[in-house]
């Protein structure tokens, strides 16, 4: 079975459904999701878009904030694009529907660590969830676009299925399109198509404890990397330093705007320790305050710290942050009076399928918008709430691109259906289970806030490991989501250890125990 579209976009979150927008003006557009539509990365945002909104803020001054972060290694030209851009894409949003938080008859602009100014735009606490629901609305009333949920997207199709050999260094590779997986019938589905566009979204789930939903496993990172797509920058991986520590609160953060409107980290014996490794406290860069929460577990033997927002007035934190009130609420927390449990956990991939400003990947015909691509905004280290406004920018810029006959491939129809045979059902399906909470362990334990080369070294043995056995397992067993996505965090993880070693020093979010200084000869991205 086949379908036929002139655009395909794998995921639906903020970068997904704008640049499906944008497209269903120019032809046919098929968005598949391999949950539901509404279940994405972007749904889960809850601090805000970073946007000069306000005559008493500069595009300079969020520039110059942006390259502080990235710590030498962002792209300034593409820096300067995406910020000069983002007010148009609030305003876009605000014509669409999405109604943000304002004050007396202007948006309320919150401030958030790193930033010199209060240019966070905000639906109160729930930002990424309005953005998501005012998409999915445009989307929905669209006649040219098509929402194929639960397609679980299996493989990017190029010249390799056409019996060609693609390598890294060949210059002509293309995409036309992608191997679908429909859990509902169990069947692989051809998407062919002119352009590609992986929005598929992060990969926290590679690590044992994350900010990211269940659906976060790396996909479009993994088959871009397999159908020889340049990555760029993967061992730059943000732990957001706040997440609730409650056995019952699995990933839910305390947003990076709770200690932006003055709350307190404090050890368990009662010391506000981020004023002792960073002049700005509690709202120097994420990187910081991970590592120095870090030091602090280490250095105490403690599991967690504290949040406390007691000294702050009890109706404006309530007012403020109403989504994570009620959540710790249901915990039996009081967010205004009580000192809140939280501990670090992976949130958000700085690196990616490589990009320029526009989108475009190393392969004709295939684009990367969003948390799977790098663009070059972050650089070492991503400045909080920087990242919807860079899905938002590039994912218009991409449709543009996208439109143009240069950048898209004819539909091929010589692409084979996909082949399952001599595949069957196992018994051993534990070893997935088994093999992804293995993974996902060692990558906590060896590949995390601080690294050696010792412990990475041991992390690429066992990876390797498990790499060949769920190999070995892919050959013989039925398509399963399940399994892709092992496939997916394994492909991930190497990539992570391997740049990981590569980058022998410490900048931005890479730290090593080896390499405590950032060295000169590491000024570069690092690109497999």
């Amino acid at each position: 079975m086949r379908e036929i579209v002139d655009f395909l976009i794998l995921g639906s979150g903020a970068a997904g459904l704008s640049i499906a927008l944008e497209l269903a003006e120019h032809g046919s557009v098929a968005i598949v999701t391999k949950s539901q539509a509404s279940e994405s990365n972007t749904n889960y945002a809850q601090g805000g878009i970073a946007a000069v909104m306000d005559t008493a803020d500069s595009f300079d001054s969020h520039v110059r904030d942006t390259l502080i972060a990235g710590a030498g290694l962002c792209n300034e030209d593409v820096v300067r694009t995406i910020v000069a851009e983002g007010p148009a894409q609030i305003r876009r949003l605000q014509d669409g529907g999405a109604r943000f938080t304002s004050r007396h008859g202007s948006l309320h602009l919150g401030r958030e660590g790193g930033h010199a100014l209060s240019r966070i735009v905000h639906a109160a606490d729930a930002t990424g969830r309005e953005v998501e629901e005012s998409l999915l609305g445009c989307v929905s009333s669209h006649a040219n676009i098509h929402v194929y949920d639960y397609h679980f997207a299996v493989e990017l199709i190029t010249q390799h299925h056409l019996g060609e050999k693609v390598t890294r260094s060949r210059k002509d590779i293309e995409c036309y399109g992608a191997y679908v997986l429909d859990e509902e019938v169990d069947q692989v589905i051809m998407f062919l198509s002119r352009v590609t566009i992986l929005a598929t979204g992060g990969a926290g789930q590679v690590y044992l404890h994350t900010t990211n939903p269940d659906i976060a496993t790396g996909d479009g990172i993994a088959m871009a990397y397999r159908a020889k797509a340049r990555v760029a920058n993967m061992e730059f991986v943000q732990f957001h330093p706040t997440s609730l520590y409650h056995p019952g609160a699995n990933r839910f953060l305390i947003s990076e705007a709770v200690r932006g409107a003055g709350a307190h980290l404090v050890n368990l014996e009662g010391h506000r320790f981020m004023p002792d490794y960073d002049e700005r406290a509690e709202l120097a860069p994420r990187d910081v305050v991970a590592r120095a929460i870090d030091d602090q577990l280490k250095r105490h033997g403690h599991t967690h710290v504290l949040l406390s927002l007691s000294h702050l007035p009890r109706a404006e934190v309530l007012e403020h942050f109403p989504t994570i009130a009620a959540t710790c609420r249901q915990f039996g927390l009081d967010l205004a009076g009580d000192a809140i449990p939280v501990v670090p956990a992976a949130h958000y991939m700085c690196g990616g399928v490589l990009t320029d400003v526009n989108g475009q990947t190393s392969i004709r015909g295939l684009f990367a918008c969003g948390e799977v691509a790098c663009t070059g905004l972050h650089g070492a280290n991503r400045l909080a709430s920087n990242s919807l406004l860079e899905a938002l920018v590039v994912s218009v810029r991409a449709a543009r691109a996208a439109c143009s006959p240069d950048n898209q491939v004819e539909l091929n129809h010589q692409v084979p259906d996909w082949n399952s045979e001599g595949t069957s059902h196992p018994d051993e399906w534990v070893l997935v289970s088994h093999n992804r909470d293995e993974l996902r362990r060692v990558m906590w334990d060896y590949v995390g806030i601080v690294r050696s080369t010792h412990r990475l070294e041991r992390a690429r043995r066992r990876t390797r490991v498990l790499y060949e056995e769920t190999e070995e397992f892919f050959r013989k067993a039925m398509l399963t989501r399940s399994l892709c996505e092992l496939r997916n965090l394994i492909a991930v993880a190497y990539l992570i250890v391997e740049s990981a070693l590569l980058r022998q020093e410490s900048r931005g979010l890479h730290h090593m125990t080896d390499y405590p200084g950032t060295r000169e000869a590491f000024l570069h991205d690092t690109v497999i």
